[in-house]
């Protein structure tokens, strides 16, 4: 699954166009290295978004087409 589309199913980041705009200024990383929204996202990989002054650290546990909003937080682990 795109990057850009894994943030907006997780609720990560509310709106896939934010998570697009994100990837591409750089903002996200995963695993370390900045990544475009293109990146394909595995189970396992460490996501890292900053916002400003503030950054959220996420584990990916599982990755899904369609996810109900009250089980959007069992896709990620926050680190």
């Amino acid at each position: 699954m795109r990057l850009d589309k894994y943030l907006k199913v997780s609720r990560l980041i509310k709106r896939r166009t934010v998570a697009c705009d994100a990837c591409n200024a750089g903002r996200v990383t995963v695993n370390g290295k900045p990544q475009k929204a293109s990146y394909d996202v595995k189970v396992g990989d460490r996501i890292e978004i900053k916002f400003g002054e503030k950054s959220v650290q996420a584990e990916v546990l599982a990755v899904e087409e369609t996810v109900r909003k009250d089980d959007a937080k069992e896709l990620f682990r926050y680190i």
